[in-house]
């Protein structure tokens, strides 16, 4: 939009750009706003908000000037349908060229940010690579030498026609185990995405890793030749000379995610700033009346698996996490979580601090460390998350909140599965406002 006023002051001179505009019939302002929904729009068709399904910035360049090309044939078929010829098609072209060399240098602001912070070791994504075999290794080598993707492989699963595991352990990384025992992998080391890189001969295995993929909100990446299938809804590009299959499962409107994640910070540090007289009340309540330890400090399960310690205001008496085996048989949640109205374990101040939520205040810090995130699904137990099904583990693709939907929605509904599908919920249309 202030591209277009500002263009228009420089085409037409100031003052008297507004008369000119007037002249043809058009509101400017009006029109401003109208162009800039049609560029988002343009932008978000041609999948521009979802930087993580692209590796290379060739392919990025190709698609912003797609977009702009498809605006321009918008713009222009609009202008005649509305049969408003006088419309100087200079300030277009203009409009459209200048449009294009700034979305690229925004959008190149952007990854050199994000080179900035991974190669400082923030923002890492951890990648599984599917195949122990030469053609494997070297992609991810190409992938881990690119430092502002910030992926990491950590190791290799061997295919059944890879070489065996002592002919697969002079790799540079370590073979983790077989592809029968991907499963495992998933659920026991940090992983946000898996690359196939196995040979024709067991091009069978594709299918169903990507759909363990898709259950659990992994992103997929697979090489291609010709001589492979593409598998629908994939992003094709070229990645240094390699094509690239990108399937992206979960969450991946990357800069939402980045505006959101400074939205968190900001709102954690004021937060933190402006109850901090209440956040030492509380301390002192807890101190006077059950003693310390004041912080509760918890073992949680965070993004893809990452473990964390969460911070809390006392609730319970010390020992209230060995006495949970004697309360499991009263359990009110049907599935994998436990919640009792009358809980033994509470402390005197537990009771009305749990009422009111103010236990949760100190998990801003978690927040303001990048564990957590304002909204979002709730941080499970490990052990919980050892119970889960497959579908359930998809609520770990997206990091954890303070608060979720479905404690707006079902905060007193005993039914795990219904939270799970309001997280899954909010996981798939969740928007910054």
């Amino acid at each position: 939009m202030a591209l277009f006023i500002g263009l228009s002051i420089v085409r037409f001179g100031s003052p008297g750009w507004h008369e000119v505009w007037a002249s043809v019939g058009v509101e400017p302002f009006v029109a401003a706003a109208a162009y800039s929904l049609a560029l988002v729009t343009a932008l978000w068709l041609q999948g521009l908000y979802r930087l993580r399904t692209r590796l290379s910035i060739r392919r990025e360049v190709i698609d912003v000037f797609v977009a702009i090309m498809f605006l321009a044939v918008v713009v222009f078929t609009t202008l005649y349908l509305l049969k408003l010829p006088n419309v100087s098609r200079l300030f277009l072209l203009l409009l459209f060229s200048f449009q294009a060399v700034l979305t690229l240098i925004s959008r190149a602001s952007i990854r050199a940010l994000f080179v900035g912070l991974r190669s400082r070791g923030y923002n890492a994504r951890y990648m599984l690579v599917v195949g122990a075999n030469r053609a494997a290794e070297a992609f991810a080598d190409s992938v881990e030498g690119h430092i502002e993707l910030g992926l990491r492989p950590i190791g290799y699963l061997a295919a059944p026609h890879d070489p065996s595991m002592s002919a697969g352990s002079d790799l540079r990384r370590p073979v983790l185990g077989t592809v029968d025992e991907i499963q495992d992998i998933l659920h026991g080391t940090v992983v946000d995405e898996v690359a196939i890189c196995v040979s024709l001969e067991d091009w069978s295995l594709v299918e169903p890793i990507t759909r363990l993929c898709e259950d659990e909100g992994r992103v997929v990446r697979i090489p291609v030749t010709e001589a492979t299938l593409i598998i629908p809804g994939g992003h094709l590009e070229d990645f240094h000379g390699i094509q690239i299959l990108s399937l992206v499962y979960g969450p991946d409107r990357i800069l939402g995610i980045a505006i959101k994640r400074l939205l968190d910070i900001v709102i954690a540090a004021a937060a933190l700033i402006v109850f901090s007289p209440l956040l030492l009340i509380l301390a002192a309540l807890i101190w006077i009346e059950d003693g310390r330890p004041i912080l509760f400090r918890q073992e949680r399960v965070g993004l893809h698996g990452r473990p964390f310690r969460v911070a809390k205001f006392r609730t319970m008496v010390p020992d209230a996490e060995a006495l949970l085996s004697e309360l499991e048989a009263s359990n009110e949640v049907q599935g994998h979580a436990f919640k009792m109205t009358d809980d033994p374990r509470l402390s005197r101040s537990g009771r009305w601090l749990r009422r009111t939520s103010l236990d949760e205040l100190p998990q801003l810090w978690n927040v303001l460390r990048g564990e957590m995130s304002v909204v979002g699904p709730r941080p499970p137990l490990p052990s919980e998350v050892v119970g889960y099904d497959i579908w359930h583990r998809r609520r770990l693709s997206m990091k954890p909140g303070i608060t979720g939907l479905w404690q707006v929605a079902a905060r007193r509904d005993p039914d795990f599965d219904r939270w799970v599908r309001l997280d899954l919920d909010y996981i798939d249309h969740w928007s910054l406002w």
